[in-house]
């Protein structure tokens, strides 16, 4: 039977989605126990070099983080037009990019690291710390950006409380890790490497066999499909568009930061600590977002308008709704969270007077999150890649205008500029779109 046939209600919405929500809650969680346990050995040196090195490896991850969302897409689509052959193809294909990517990393190692410290220069000690944490790390590169593929993969085909499982393994193990290796064996720095290097590839064994029904019945079928120019040709065009795309919003957010980090330190701090609004409310909504890519995919692949409509509409429902509950918690706890993550009067003062800018931000930004999600499953990338593009050509021209007008709330309403554009330039395309994909 296909997906698509299975009615689009609530409640399958909200059993994709809120093991999402629970599963992106335990990401912040890993990295204060990180930072806990390496402050317990009363150094500096240490934190600022597993703090450094962890963002030098996720800059790098990032880079194939399309593979997430062009999976689930594409499996969705397949999925949804009962093509279990194709639909095991997508993931053997993602996971074949993803340890070409790994193991390129691996061997490009010396080069990167390099970089990355002419980029970001640290103190002789921190770098010597960072380099020897990212030696370990670095082995970890195919597990991890796998693991990007068999997430979209477990998402395209509902099968969220996999995410949820898988997650909770590896951030539990990792914790677990950190405690006996850092503290209990006093390996330090190198200590941290290891747990997170064993948690990978626990975490990708533990994925692989969440996902074990794509090697089954299908395998044989699939594995000739591998190959298939047409199927590449879409593969490629899907993630390449994704990935400009997330080039663009990334460049936008880091521009953010840039213009912040020239109206001083206490600007900078307090939008830093604002900053974590924003990153609350992509880990709520993603929840509905990803509900939106599995069921739009799977709609979209059973060429089924119906569907599409209801999927779109049901998934965007409970996003706004999720978006309206975030601006409440935000305009009530705002300003204890704010007192909670710094205790500098200054700093606090300031982010307490930006405060309303993100009460605003979840209701300005639902559409264009949940429309993100829509495009994906429909895998409507190109225009999704469009858009983003004129987006980002409106936030430009914003900030132009507005941050030397007004400084730091000119900056602030630039960057809700960038969100209502892109979900002003996304409502736009669809209806055409929606018309196209299901004829």
């Amino acid at each position: 039977m296909q997906a698509a046939a299975v009615p689009v209600t609530h409640r399958r919405v909200l059993k994709i989605a809120l093991p999402i929500v629970l599963s992106n809650a335990t990401v912040p969680l890993l990295g204060a126990v990180d930072t806990g346990v390496v402050g317990q050995l009363g150094q500096a040196a240490p934190i600022g070099a597993v703090g450094l090195g962890a963002v030098v490896l996720v800059s790098f991850y990032w880079i194939f983080s399309f593979l997430r969302m062009g999976t689930s897409g594409l499996a969705a689509q397949a999925h949804g037009a009962g093509d279990t052959a194709e639909r095991t193809a997508v993931l053997l294909r993602a996971l074949l990019i993803a340890f070409g990517a790994g193991f390129a990393l691996i061997l490009m190692q010396g080069a990167l690291f390099w970089a990355a410290f002419r980029v970001a220069p640290a103190s002789a000690e921190v770098e010597t710390l960072a380099r020897s944490y990212l030696a370990l790390r670095i082995w970890g590169a195919p597990a991890t950006i796998a693991l990007y593929a068999v997430t979209g993969w477990l998402i395209a085909l509902e099968r969220t409380r996999g995410v949820l499982v898988l997650q909770l393994w590896m951030n539990g193990l990792n914790i677990g890790l950190d405690l006996w290796f850092v503290i209990g064996l006093g390996w330090g720095v190198p200590g941290v490497a290891v747990a997170t290097l064993i948690a990978e590839w626990t975490g990708l064994a533990l994925g692989l066999w969440l996902c074990r029904d794509a090697f089954g019945a299908a395998l044989a079928a699939a594995r000739a499909r591998i190959w298939d120019s047409v199927a590449l040709r879409r593969m490629a065009s899907v993630n390449s568009d994704i990935m400009l795309r997330s080039v663009l919003l990334q460049g936008s957010f880091t521009a953010f930061l840039f213009f912040g980090a020239g109206l001083g330190d206490v600007t900078l701090a307090a939008n830093q600590v604002l900053l974590q609004f924003l990153e609350i409310t992509a880990y709520a909504l993603d929840g509905f977002a990803f509900a939106a890519e599995a069921l739009v995919g799977q709609a979209v692949g059973a060429r089924s308008r119906p569907a599409l409509h209801r999927s779109a509409v049901i998934a965007a429902k409970w996003g706004v709704g999720g978006a309206v509950g975030l601006s409440l918690i935000f305009a009530l706890a705002g300003p204890a969270i704010i007192d909670l993550m710094t205790t500098a009067p200054e700093v606090r003062a300031m982010a307490h007077s930006y405060l309303w800018w993100l009460v605003a931000a979840p209701l300005i930004g639902v559409a264009s999150w949940m429309y993100d999600g829509i495009y994906i499953g429909a895998t409507a990338t190109r225009d999704m890649r469009q858009a983003m593009i004129l987006a980002v050509a409106i936030y430009v021209l914003s900030l132009a205008i507005l941050l030397p007008a007004f400084g730091n709330h000119g900056l602030w309403a630039a960057l809700m500029v960038l969100n209502a554009a892109r979900g002003l330039t996304l409502a736009w395309r669809w209806p055409a779109i929606a018309a196209r994909i299901t004829t």
